[in-house]
Parts: structure tokens; sequence; C-alpha cells
């Protein structure tokens, strides 16, 4: 048995003498000796305690004072005790951590490039023939923070190009796609076998009331006039006609005609469509002669460089001058061919329809000397000539294709915004699937509204489409943002001076684009030195609620033009007694807000609310002409009522009561939540699920400038 006290190895029987590689036993309370190799803090072996050892240097590779083996110390780094913690090193610099340390210097510049708006990192660095990660590493440098799919400012762009060595030259997306697009086209022996032959693109300008629409129904053999507002032209209307008259030399072509306003506050829809045509038409009434706008509209033709016709309407009149009309425009150096000029005279007659194919056959020849192309092959691309809301469709746009041929089912990019084709229609609301050069189509589809004038162009990649998209809808908001001026003691001076200027803001709400844009604009111009007109806001379709609340915050009016209210948004306004004008032509309205602003308001006429009815049910009466079957929602129905027919919101028909039934007896009245037959004299277009409303005109005093100075802000 072992003894208590003894060492281990002898506490065991049988153990004795330690074995080979084995550690030798210490006996209690003995420490064990360092090893030689081992230094201390100092740099002396920890074996040797005795002073004025020098220790032997460190072997190549190892780290001071380390032991063998172990890795270098780094440059600039002093030793730092087992044990001690210290802080961050004082005169280390960390070398980079992700690769060499990229140069900050500019290459020389040694080539050009083309690149278009919004490019993003990686089709710039195609374009450079550089790593993305090396734009990146630039962008980081300059502390900008950048993906592979991320898009660059047009400056930006430039810069980090002029950094690899490269000239830049930033062009729009629809150019780099137009070229691309003619890149592709076939070719043979150098000459362009699908560029044909396309029909002309005239547009009919002129002064309002002299004929423009007229003379276009004849050709048409339509009746577009009766559905305007006070006969005159508010929008642009595209129309294809086909020359039917078989002894014609022109038989069997076609013509793009585009009608636009003729009153001058359109004067910048009608440059617009001096943008989109080959051949202008000036019409000039032979009984009024040349009028402002009528030299205005040739103004805009010549600065397009546009051939021009002029066609001397209203010859069957009984006081028609035509020569009187050839010599107002031969003062002004537009001489009649018959005169020895160069310009073409046609007279016409858009009622009597004479000399109607003499025009269209002077078009077709003025556009055979222009030898118009175009490539059906390539994709499609034109511009819009109208856009609106339609609450049953959504965003929906008149578009004029220019070039190539549009499928349903294209992805296209207009504007600040995108979308793919759903549907096609034609100038007659008829279905189409295939859009030709030259050809007017109205499309469903668009992810948002389009401003009138916007270019339109076919993409493959949607993901690119809706990126470039983006990227102008927020241009587009910074440069709104940065017209809310800051305040400056420059501008304080001037804000002291027209402290006194009163303010009239308006909230306006129209039926498209085209007439809220100009509308916007003609009623900033009435601003004077005591009154100033803003805008608040502008937008398409029915006046809602939040406009409402708008316009009771900021005390404002509401302007509707060929829109109307919706039923809450009405209920609203006359609690918060917000006053809302609703109009559909244009210089009535002018004139109203004019007479405001000096407070000379005549006495006008007031409508007063009376009903509204909804279409459940259609009947053809023969004899009689059609019959709503109408359900009266609110309010009453008269006789002796006006009434608008509301599709959509949107005013399609204004006049009176023809008949009001209920179970095939004449009433007087129907009220609320009653059902009835209503016939609107004169109209037939009634369908289901349009709105009857019922209204009562009088004459009142003028309150608008006077009487409710609540509309100005003192």
């Amino acid at each position: 048995m072992p003894v208590r006290g003894q060492p281990i190895f002898q506490r065991r029987p049988g153990m004795g003498a330690p074995q080979p590689g084995q550690r030798t036993p210490m006996p209690p309370g003995a420490r064990r000796p360092m090893h030689p190799t081992r230094q201390s803090p100092t740099g002396r072996p920890m074996g040797m305690g005795a002073p004025g050892l020098v220790p032997p240097p460190p072997a190549p590779g190892t780290r001071p004072g380390g032991r063998p083996g172990a890795p270098s110390r780094r440059p600039g780094q002093r030793y730092v005790p087992r044990g001690v913690k210290e802080g961050p090193m004082k005169g280390f610099t960390p070398p980079p951590r992700f690769g060499p340390q990229v140069s900050n210097e500019p290459l020389p510049i040694t080539r050009s490039i083309t690149i278009t708006e919004g490019i993003s990192v990686k089709d710039l660095a195609e374009k450079l023939d550089v790593r993305a990660k090396d734009i990146i590493a630039r962008l980081i440098q300059r502390g900008v923070l950048a993906t592979v799919n991320q898009t660059l400012d047009a400056e930006l762009a430039k810069d980090m190009a002029r950094q690899f060595g490269a000239d830049t030259e930033i062009i729009s997306f629809e150019e780099q796609m137009s070229k691309d697009s003619e890149a592709g086209v076939a070719t043979t022996d150098g000459v362009d076998t699908a560029v044909l032959s396309r029909p002309p693109v005239v547009t009919i300008m002129g002064h309002v009331d002299h004929g423009k629409t007229s003379l276009l129904d004849s050709i048409r053999e339509t009746n577009v006039a009766g559905g305007e507002a006070g006969g005159i032209t508010q929008h642009i209307g595209a129309y294809k006609v086909r020359i039917t008259k078989e002894d014609s030399p022109a038989f069997g072509r076609e013509i793009v005609f585009l009608d636009t306003p003729g009153h001058e506050a359109f004067t910048r829809m009608r440059a617009r469509g001096a943008k989109v045509t080959d051949i202008v038409v000036i019409v000039v009434a032979a009984d009024d002669g040349v009028m402002p706008q009528t030299l205005e509209a040739i103004d805009h033709a010549t600065a397009a460089k546009v051939p021009l016709i002029f066609a001397v309407n209203k010859i069957d009149k009984a006081d028609a001058l035509p020569d009187r009309v050839k010599k107002q425009l031969a003062d002004r150096g537009y001489v009649p061919e018959a005169w020895g000029g160069k310009y073409v005279f046609v007279d016409v007659s858009a009622k009597q329809k004479t000399n109607l194919n003499l025009l269209m056959e002077m078009i077709c020849l003025v556009a055979d000397l222009q030898e118009l192309k175009a490539s059906p092959d390539r994709p499609a691309s034109g511009a819009v000539l109208e856009a609106k809301l339609d609450r049953g469709r959504g965003a929906v746009a008149t578009v004029l294709i220019q070039n190539g041929t549009l499928r349903t089912g294209d992805t296209f990019i207009v504007g600040n915004t995108f979308g793919k084709v759903r549907a096609m229609f034609d100038d007659r609301s008829n279905a189409v699937d295939v859009a030709p050069p030259a050809t007017p189509v109205e499309i469903l589809g668009l992810e948002g509204i389009p401003e009138a004038g916007d270019t339109f162009t076919v993409v493959a990649d949607r993901e690119k489409a809706k990126n470039i998209a983006t990227y102008r809808e927020q241009r587009a908001r910074e440069a709104q943002l940065a017209k809310s001026s800051r305040v400056t003691l420059e501008g304080l001076a001037e804000q002291i001076k027209t402290a006194g200027v009163k303010e009239l803001p308006i909230i306006l709400k129209g039926d498209v684009q085209g007439s809220v844009e100009v509308l916007a604009d003609s009623l900033q111009k009435l601003s004077t030195e005591q009154v100033k007109v803003r805008v608040l806001r502008s937008g398409v379709g029915a006046i809602t609620e939040s406009d409402v609340l708008l316009a009771s915050a900021s005390n404002a009016i509401i302007i509707g033009f060929n829109v109307r209210p919706e039923r809450k948004a009405q209920e609203l306004a006359e609690q918060e007694n917000v006053e809302i004008r609703l109009h559909s032509i244009i210089y009535e309205l002018q004139d109203e807000i004019r007479k405001a602003m000096v407070g000379l308001l005549e006495p006008v006429f007031k409508e007063t609310y009376l009903g509204r009815a909804q279409v459940r049910e259609t009947f053809r009466v023969p004899k009689v002409g059609t019959i709503a079957g109408c359900y009266v929602q609110d309010g009453s129905i008269k006789r002796d009522a006006e009434v608008r027919l509301l599709r959509d919101n949107v005013v399609v028909y204004k006049g009176r009561v023809g008949s009001l039934r209920r179970f095939k007896e004449d009433v007087s009245d129907v009220r609320s939540g009653m059902e009835c037959g209503i016939g609107i004299a004169g109209y037939g277009d009634i369908k289901v699920g349009d709105v009857i409303e019922a209204f009562s005109v009088q004459k009142v005093a003028a309150e608008l400038g006077a009487a409710r100075p609540q509309l100005v802000n003192q």
C-alpha cells in the first residue's frame, strides 16, 4: 500500500523511473524552470536571469520578441505585451481592405462615347469597357453609394466617363432608340429596302369660326362640330381620310388630318400640331378676311418650316370676297400661284362641298414634292397629341405614329411614364391590332397620364423603360420642388412691394391634358399689378373631394372645364361653402375671370341644381327617338328643366328634357327614389350607366368679385 506523503510515482506499485519522452516528476513545492527559448518582455531569455547577457537577434521572418515561426509584426506597429489592452495605435495606417488603392487622377481623354439620360452603372461600364466595380469605387471616393443597376445623373455620368479617359455626348433615350432602330433596318446595296412612302400629315389651322372643323367634316362626311361646345374645337382631333373619287388622280391615297383649335388661347396646341405635321392648310373665311389668329397660325407653320396651302372658305356666302383675302395675304408676302407666286390657294365651301377634291389633290401634290418616307419594319415612334383620364379605361392617349409599326402588346415609354399597349382604336373608335406609319390611334395601357407633345417610343425591355420613366419622374419632381424659392434678403424688398397685391387662387380640372395645360397658362397670364392669378392645382378628371378640401383650406375657387364634380365632392363643397365654376367654352371662362379680377362682372346666369337620374336601360321608340329608363337618385327631374348628359363625369351633351313619363303617362316632375322614362330633345346617343343631371338657369347679380371678397387674399 502506498504511504501518505510519498511522491506519486512512489505510491503506485510497479512504477519506477519515468519512461523516455515523459516529464520528470517534480517534488512538492518545487517550480519547473523556464524553457531556454522563452523570452521576457525585455527581450532577455526567461531562463537567463543574470544581468549583462545580450539576447540573440531575431531570426528572419519572425516577430521581434515573438516565438520562432510566428508572423512578423506589421510595419509601423509597436510591440504590446500580452495581456495589455490599448486603444488605436498612433501613427499606424492600416492597409486597404478591398484590394489596391484606386487612383484619383483622371486618365487623359483618348476617345468619345455617346450616353443616354438615366444611364445605369452597368451600361456606363460597358460603354467605357471597364469593370463596373471600378466605377463604383470611384463613386465611393466621391461619397456616392451606388449599385450596378442604379441610374446616374447626366453630369455625374459625364464626370465618371472623364475619369476613365472618355469624352461624352448626352442624348435622349428616344434618340438612342431611333439610332439603334435605323442601324437594325435591312439594307440592300446601300439602299434601304424597308423605306416606303407614307400618307401626309396635314394640320388644319386658322382663326376661330372660319370653318376649319366644318371643312374637315365635309371631307370626312361626319359631324364633328356638332359635338363641340359653342361650335368651336377645343381639342386636337386626328383623322385618316381615304380619297374615294375614282376620276381623281389621287384616287385610293390616304391623308391624315389634324384639327387644331383656332382660339388664341390654344397657341401652344397649334404650335405642337405644327411640329408633327407635314403640310399646313390655313383656312381663311372669304367674308371675314385675315385675322390675328390667322397670322399667328402662319407664323407657327413658317417657324416649323412646313409647306403652306391656303383654303379660302365660305365662298358660297353673298358677301364673300376671295380676292380680298388673297390680296391681304399677298401684301404680307404670301402671293398665290395664279398671281405669279409660289403658294397654293384653293377656293372651297365646306357647306356646299365645293372644290374639296381639288384641295386634297393639291395636298397630295405638295406631299409628293416632299417625298415622305417611313420604315414600317422598325419599332414604332410618334408623338402624343392628347391625353386624358377615363374612369372606365384609365389613362388614354391619342398618339400619331410617325415611323415604324405599333402592335398590340408592345411596351413603350412616353415622357415621364411607360406602359404596354392593351388596346388600340382608330379615329372612328374601331379596335385595331396594327398601326402603320402616319396613323392616329387611341392607346390604352399607360401607367400614368403623359403630357401632350411627349415623344412616344416602343422599347423591347420593360425594366429599361420603367427605369427611364422613374428617372424622369424624379427629375421632374426635383424641378418642381426647386421652383419653391426660399426667402432671401434680395427677395424681401420685392415681397414688401407686392404686399398689397391681391391674389386669386384657382384649382383647375379639365377633361384632357392639353386643355388643362393651356388653360393654366392663359389664366396665369391674366395677372395684373393689382391682382395675381395663381393656379394651386391642375389635373385631368372629375372634381374630387381632395380638390374641395384644398380649395377650402387655401380659400380658392374651383374651375371645371368640361368636367363635373363627383356627388360627394358637390355635397362637401356646399358644406364648406366652396365655389365651383363649370365652363365648356374657354373664352367665356377667361372673360369671367378677367371681369372678376376688376370687379366688373355683369349680371350672370346662375345654375340651380335640381336632381340627377341614372340611366339603367334604353329603349328605341319609332318616330320619337331614344328613351332612357332612369332611376332618380336625388332631387327631382322636371319636364321643363335643362339637362346635362354625363358619361364618366364628363359632359357629353347639354340640352332640355324632351319627354318625361311614368308608367306611360306624361308627368310634370319625378322625385327621388322613383323610376321614369326621360327623352332628351334632339339627342339619342344615350347609354346605360350615363347620368342625367337636371338644372335650372336664372339671372342673378354678380357676386364673384365684389360680394365674395374671401376669394381674394387680403
